[in-house]
């Protein structure tokens, strides 16, 4: 039964984690039927999205990495630099602080329906901007903050935070957007999991794990979560995102009531 959880758990990681619909919000509130995980599992699956991302995106990192007596390149990869060194320096300062909401159901349910409230008005602010692929500096410095921010408040959801912070700065293509929020996601989330997953082994929490079904959910977080980013990257080529931010907002009433009910803490 517990390989059966590991299985649901790693399927719910990838297919939220880069879907702008918050995977911390699934998450959550599927442990409170699964029962609550392990921070090392949290991390195991969050690790195998990542990795499926980095599969994608492997010739576009290649090329930045090789590429980089091209200005165009070395122009994006210090844009990408920067916004994740703003994201470690505030989010270390935010880790210092102990800032963090309580990860229940009503917070989570209210980031769901503001973040999907916000998501329409990105999609239609920026239907009005003129087309545009290019990355600015303001780009990169918002979308730095806001992954600090979705960090913050569960439900926000990172990617959707990103994509549509860099929307509202300039970058009006939806794929362009899509690909440096993705971009910048991998080292932060790398970094992210690497600090994490030191902390929880030194503490002695990763000593009683299953590693089997620590495997299994890792795989399976990887192979769903390369279906759905490769999905999501071929959809908004001709669509908009409001059918996610329709999602989100029935999904966060749907928490608040279940909270009311008392069926979810």
């Amino acid at each position: 039964m517990d390989y059966i959880n590991s299985i649901i758990l790693g399927i719910i990681e990838g297919i939220t984690e880069f879907l702008p619909i918050s995977s911390t919000g699934h998450l959550i509130i599927a442990e409170q039927w699964l029962g609550a995980r392990s921070e090392t599992f949290n991390i195991v699956i969050q690790a195998g999205a990542i990795l499926a991302v980095t599969i994608i995106y492997w010739r576009r990192l290649l090329d930045l990495l090789l590429g980089w007596r091209d200005p165009q390149n070395r122009d994006y990869a210090f844009k990408l630099i920067g916004a994740f060194l703003i994201t470690a320096v505030l989010g270390l300062l935010v880790k210092k602080l102990g800032f963090e909401l309580p990860e229940n159901a009503t917070p989570v349910a209210w980031a769901l329906i503001i973040g999907g409230i916000w998501m329409i008005f990105a999609e239609w602010a920026a239907a009005r901007r003129p087309p545009s692929s290019h990355i600015t500096w303001l780009v990169a410095i918002l979308v730095g903050i806001a992954q600090v921010v979705a960090g913050v408040f569960p439900g926000t959801s990172r990617s959707g935070a990103t994509i549509f912070v860099a929307m509202l700065a300039g970058t009006a293509n939806r794929a362009a957007a899509t690909e440096f929020a993705f971009l910048v996601g991998i080292p932060t989330m790398y970094a992210a999991s690497a600090f994490s997953l030191l902390k929880t082994v030194k503490d002695g929490g990763a000593a009683n794990e299953d590693w089997t079904a620590l495997g299994i959910a890792f795989v399976v977080s990887t192979v769903v979560a390369f279906v759905a980013v490769k999905w999501l990257l071929a959809y908004i080529r001709s669509n908009r995102f409001t059918v996610f931010a329709i999602y989100r907002i029935i999904l966060g009433f749907v928490l608040l009531g279940m909270a009311m009910v008392g069926m979810i803490s």
